[in-house]
C-alpha cells in the first residue's frame, strides 16, 4: 500500500473511531473527493482488495447500525449487543489491524434450538455480536457483487424482494395453468452445504484471499455445546448475516439450472416450487432436479417431505393457491393449525397472568401473523379473529371464578341487576357463557380495543 493510501486509511480508522465517540469529524483524503474503496471499486484490482472496502467507514457504520437494530442474543462471549459500541472503542484498532493482515480468527458460535413450524427442532449458530459485527460488514460488500447476477425467481433474504412477491408470483403461475407443483425440500440444506463448493463459487468474484479466508473460517467455525467446542466440517449455520447470502449463492447454480431448462419457478432460501401443467411432467422435473442437486451440489432432497401434486393440493410459505381470480390467496390448512396452538397456549388459563398481559403478548404474535397473511381471503381472517375474542371471554370468564365476582364485573360493565344476576349463576361452561349474549353484548370489540388487541379484520363487528 502506498504512502498516500495509507494516510487515507489512518484518517478513515480515525474516522470511524470518531463516529463511535460521537464526535463525527469530517473526512477529507488527499488527491480525491470520494473514499478510497469507491475509487477502488473502479478498478479490476479492488476484487484484491476487497477487506479494504470491508473497513471502511462509510460500511462499517452501516453495520453496526444493522446488528444494532437486529439485536439478538449474546454469543459464547455473553456480550450484548448494547455493549459493542463501547467494546469496539477500545478493540476496533487491532481488530482492524488483523482483518486487513489477514490473521483475524472468529471465536466460535453458540448451538441453540428452536422448534421447527412442522415440529423437530431446528439448530441455530449464534455467533459473538463481534463476529455478527464483522459478518455484517462483509455482506454489504458481497452483496453488491452477487445481487445484479442473482435470478429474478429468487425472493428469500434480497434487498428490495419478500415473500409476499414470491406467492404474488407463484399464484400467477397457476393462474397461467401451470396446476401442478413440484415441491422440493432440501434435507437439512444449512447443515450439510459442501464447504469447497460454496468457497469454490465465491472465489469466483472474490480474489482477496484474506476475506476468502475469513469466510471459510466463518464456515469452520466451531460450536460451543454442553461446555466442549466441536469443529464443522460442512453447513453454514444459521444464525450469523453472511449464512442467507452463502445460501442463495450456492442455489443460485439451481436458478440458473431451472432458467436454462425453461421452467417455471420461484425460490424463497431453500424453499423451491417448479410449476408444470401435468403430473407425469412434475414427476419427470423433481426425478431430474434430484439428480442435479445430488450430483452438482452435494445436496439430498428429503423425500418424505417432497412431493408433486395439484396446485390447490400444495402450500409455499403458509398460503395455498386456486385458479378462481375472483378469489384471493388462501391461508394453508397448516398455518391455520399452528396459530390456534399458538393462541390456545397465549390464552391458556393455567398461564397466571392477567387479561392485560395475555392481550399484550397475544397483540405482538397477532400483529405479525396479520401482515404476513394480509395476502389472504378476509372471510378466513374474520373467522379467526372472532374465535380469538371468544378465547378471551372464555379466559376473562374463568378468572372471574366465582357467581359473586361475575355478578359484580357484570354490573361494572353496565349489565342490568337482573340480566347480571341470571347470566352469573349459569352452570354453563366457560366455552358456552364465552358465546352468550350477555357476555359478548358487554364484552365488546371497543373493550378488547381499549386492552390494545389488533383486529385480524379490520371490518369485525363480533
Amino acid at each position: 500500500m502506498g504512502r498516500k493510501q495509507q494516510k487515507n486509511q489512518n484518517q478513515l480508522e480515525m474516522a470511524f473511531m470518531a463516529e463511535l465517540r460521537g464526535e463525527a469529524p469530517e473526512v477529507v483524503m488527499e488527491g480525491s473527493e470520494l473514499p478510497m474503496a469507491e475509487k477502488q471499486a473502479e478498478s479490476p484490482a479492488s476484487q484484491e482488495k476487497l477487506m479494504e472496502r470491508v473497513c471502511q467507514r462509510e460500511n462499517l457504520l452501516k453495520a453496526l447500525k444493522r446488528v444494532k437494530q437486529n439485536k439478538g442474543s449474546p454469543g459464547i462471549d455473553k456480550m450484548s449487543v448494547t455493549e459493542l459500541t463501547e467494546y469496539l472503542k477500545e478493540k476496533w484498532p487491532k481488530i482492524r489491524e488483523e482483518l486487513l493482515k489477514g490473521k483475524y480468527k472468529p471465536q466460535a458460535i453458540k448451538q441453540v434450538e428452536i422448534p421447527k413450524a412442522r415440529g423437530g427442532k431446528r439448530q441455530l449458530g449464534i455467533p459473538t455480536v463481534v463476529d455478527r459485527f464483522i459478518q455484517q460488514a462483509i455482506l454489504q460488500v458481497l452483496q453488491n457483487l452477487w445481487e445484479p447476477t442473482f435470478s429474478k425467481d429468487s425472493y428469500g433474504f434480497r434487498p428490495g424482494k419478500s415473500a409476499h412477491q414470491a406467492i404474488a408470483q407463484a399464484q400467477r403461475y397457476v393462474r397461467e395453468g401451470y396446476d401442478y407443483v413440484v415441491d422440493t425440500d432440501i434435507e437439512k440444506f444449512f447443515d450439510r452445504v459442501n464447504h469447497d463448493l460454496l468457497m469454490e463459487r465465491i472465489a469466483r468474484k472474490v480474489k482477496d484471499k484474506r476475506l476468502l479466508k475469513l469466510i471459510r473460517a466463518y464456515l469452520t467455525a466451531g460450536v460451543l455445546e454442553g461446555g466442549l467446542v466441536s469443529p464443522r466440517g460442512e453447513g453454514t449455520p444459521q444464525g450469523g448475516p453472511l449464512s442467507p447470502l452463502l445460501s442463495n449463492i450456492l442455489l443460485d447454480e439451481l436458478d440458473k439450472e431451472l432458467e436454462r431448462r425453461g421452467h417455471r419457478y420461484v425460490r424463497y432460501a431453500d424453499d423451491c416450487n417448479i410449476y408444470v401443467k401435468t403430473q407425469r411432467a412434475g414427476e419427470r422435473v423433481m426425478e431430474s432436479v434430484k439428480n442435479y442437486l445430488s450430483h452438482n451440489l452435494k445436496l439430498k432432497v428429503n423425500e418424505s417431505k417432497s412431493s408433486v401434486g395439484k396446485s390447490c393440493d400444495q402450500k409455499f410459505l403458509g398460503y395455498s393457491f386456486t385458479r378462481d381470480r375472483r378469489r384471493n390467496h388462501q391461508i394453508s390448512p397448516e398455518a391455520i393449525k399452528r396459530f390456534r396452538a399458538r393462541v390456545r397456549k397465549l390464552t391458556h388459563r393455567a398461564r397466571g397472568v392477567s387479561v392485560l398481559q395475555m392481550v399484550k403478548e397475544l397483540t405482538v404474535y397477532l400483529r405479525g401473523w396479520k401482515n404476513y397473511f394480509s395476502l389472504c381471503e378476509t372471510q378466513k381472517l374474520k373467522e379467526l379473529d372472532i374465535w380469538v375474542r371468544k378465547r378471551l371471554r372464555c379466559v376473562i370468564w374463568k378468572q372471574w371464578k366465582t357467581a359473586r365476582n361475575r355478578y359484580q364485573n357484570l354490573l361494572h360493565l353496565g349489565v342490568s341487576e337482573k340480566e347480571a344476576a341470571l347470566t352469573a349463576v349459569s352452570g354453563k361452561g366457560s366455552w358456552t357463557m364465552a358465546q352468550h349474549p350477555i357476555v359478548q353484548k358487554f364484552l365488546t370489540i371497543g373493550y378488547f380495543d381499549s386492552l390494545g388487541l389488533v383486529r385480524l379484520w379490520d371490518n369485525a363487528t363480533a
